[in-house]
């Protein structure tokens, strides 16, 4: 019976193409890991023998007048084929093996964030203009790397009037669009897909929220799903911040405590333990009161997460692959773990016949707040 599970390698500059059959052929392991809140990357390794064509793509990867050498990674399960990764090429390493007469290529690279971090633009002007309309001008930049944004505009705009004052970048896009979106409370993150050459560049808050994936069963006997998983509920690590806002008529100043629960951190279950410190954010005070919160919002949720898991799975044991930057369900770990969770990262390992995952998963509660939890996807 054939392998319900196949992995397409793509590479090239700019647009990428099917990787000839020598290369796909030399592929022995490929690593790639997705977190929900910084950089994604990948890492493949191949069989390098002093006559293949890959000491081409070395040279090309390695220094070579072609400045970026882009990777696409699409992993076809149960018929349905989805992209892993869409990044670039960082650097190459040739690991030397005398015994079995041949040497090891590994070519380590990361999301397309990495193409936004590559030219210092400080100083171009943005007046009369949002942060959200910013990261859309910064973002139109990189549509022949298939970026598509999906910007959520800020709650309350803050114009700067031109005459008075006009806003200016510092340092690369990259940088620009994650200092915008601490300012904001938001988060900025690439997902690669749903189309081989497209990526979607999210900007807005982080929402914890959604149809969830299919449960992950534990201490279940033939239900079981997974290889390991262990919890962890650390309440210590909350923190209850403290935001200001200013009055702008007497300029008195007012403390205002943003509780870890927020309708863009819905509690995930029953018992939400009480933050055990507080945290002063002092800068929001020169903020706007709804941007003030925003902030607030933004580092309760960072903090709250009180339970954690880590575990591993085999994706063809699972039914399929796992995602970062969602929610699923957790069956038989006992009453106080059972229930919804987000999926903060997610590290893919595949190599011949196998495809495994490790993971970790986060949420701000014990106790399941729902009856039962979804065994197979909608």
């Amino acid at each position: 019976m054939a392998s319900p599970l196949y992995l397409t390698l793509l590479v090239g500059p700019v647009e990428a193409f099917p990787a000839p059959k020598p290369v796909i052929d030399a592929l022995t392991s490929v690593e790639v890991t997705v977190s929900a809140t910084g950089k994604s990357g990948f890492q493949l390794s191949f069989t390098l023998a002093n006559s293949s064509p890959l000491q081409t793509f070395f040279l090309l990867a390695g220094g070579s007048p072609v400045p970026i050498i882009r990777v696409i990674l699409l992993a076809t399960f149960g018929g349905l084929p989805q992209v892993v990764m869409d990044g670039v090429v960082k650097h190459t390493e040739v690991v030397p093996d005398a015994m079995q007469g041949s040497s090891k290529l590994v070519v380590t690279g990361e999301d397309l964030t990495a193409v936004m971090d590559l030219i210092d633009f400080s100083g171009f002007p943005f007046p009369g203009l949002t942060p959200d309309l910013r990261v859309l001008i910064m973002l139109a930049k990189y549509a022949m790397f298939g970026i598509v944004p999906n910007v959520v505009p800020v709650i309350t705009p803050d114009i700067e009037v031109p005459v008075d004052k006009i806003p200016s970048q510092k340092g690369t896009d990259l940088a620009y669009i994650q200092q915008l979106a601490k300012e904001a409370g938001y988060v900025f993150y690439l997902e690669p897909g749903p189309l081989p050459g497209m990526t979607q560049a999210y900007w807005g808050p982080q929402i914890k929220i959604g149809v969830p994936q299919p449960a992950l069963n534990v201490n279940m006997d033939a239900w079981t799903n997974v290889e390991s998983l262990n919890f962890r509920y650390e309440p210590q690590t909350a923190v209850l911040p403290l935001v200001f806002i200013q009055d702008q008529i007497t300029k008195l100043v007012f403390p205002l405590p943003i509780p870890p629960v927020t309708p863009l951190n819905p509690p995930l279950g029953v018992i939400v333990p009480f933050p055990q410190k507080i945290e002063e954010l002092e800068d929001t005070a020169k903020l706007s009161p709804a941007q003030a919160i925003m902030v607030g919002m933004a580092r309760a949720s960072e903090t709250a997460d009180v339970v954690s898991g880590d575990g591993s799975l085999d994706v063809l044991r699972y039914g399929q692959i796992l995602k970062a930057r969602q929610l699923v369900g957790i069956r038989g770990a006992g009453l106080a773990f059972d229930g919804l969770y987000y999926v903060e990262s997610a590290k893919h390992q595949i190599k011949l016949g196998e495809y495994k995952q490790s993971f970790t998963l986060k949420r701000n509660a014990l106790v399941s707040n729902l009856p039962v939890v979804p065994a197979v996807a909608f």
